[in-house]
Parts: C-alpha cells; sequence; structure tokens
C-alpha cells in the first residue's frame, strides 16, 4: 500500500475560528470549507510523517501537531507579536531543530519547528 497523505483531525465547535490561527499566522491556504470543516493546505511538496511520543522531548508536554516552517524566528516573532499563548518558547534542541510551542484557539499545542 502507498500512502498518498496523512490529515490530522482536529475537533472543534467552530471551525471557523481556525482561520486567523492556521490561515493568516501559519500562512495556510483554504482549499476546502463545507461549515462544519475547514480544511488547511500548503502547496510544499510534503512527506506523510505521524509520530507516537512519550513526551515533548527538553521535558516539554506532547504537542498534537508539529509544523515545519521555512523561518522559525519569524514565525516565533509573528506569535508574540500576535499575542498567541506560547507554551515553551524559542529554543535550540540537541536533536538538531529550532522549535516553540504555541497554542491554538482551540487548546492543541503546537510545535513550531525548522531543522538546522
Amino acid at each position: 500500500m502507498k500512502i498518498r497523505r496523512i490529515v490530522p483531525n482536529l475537533k472543534t465547535a467552530d471551525p471557523a475560528k481556525a482561520r486567523e490561527f492556521y490561515g493568516a499566522f501559519l500562512g495556510l491556504d483554504v482549499v476546502m470549507d463545507q461549515g462544519w470543516i475547514v480544511t488547511f493546505a500548503s502547496d510544499a511538496k510534503m512527506r506523510p510523517q505521524v509520530s507516537f511520543m512519550s513526551e515533548g522531548g527538553s521535558g516539554t508536554p506532547v504537542p498534537d501537531l508539529s509544523i515545519e516552517v521555512e523561518d522559525v524566528d519569524e514565525a516565533y516573532a509573528s506569535a508574540r507579536s500576535a499575542g498567541l499563548d506560547i507554551v515553551y518558547h524559542l529554543a535550540r534542541e540537541p536533536w538538531g531543530v529550532r522549535r516553540f510551542f504555541v497554542r491554538d484557539p482551540f487548546g492543541a499545542i503546537v510545535n513550531i519547528l525548522t531543522h538546522e
């Protein structure tokens, strides 16, 4: 079997609230909106991945979602200026990533990272 994509589905009572965080903050495009579901996507080429974790690393909680960005410093500055709830501040990790955790409007912890 060949996997084409992996799509996380996050439960919320108000999918439209995702537009500001996932659309405006993260720059993802709305590719489907049925009212009860809003799907965001990027035209970047990606490989499907799924991770199973007992902890988030460096003593952090397990994030609900990880999103790799081109410029983590820019994302961090944008999150701070938008007053988003930063759960774990920007850090260089021993396994070769720079990352921070931010809480989305629904309470999910999102790991924003870049590989070095």
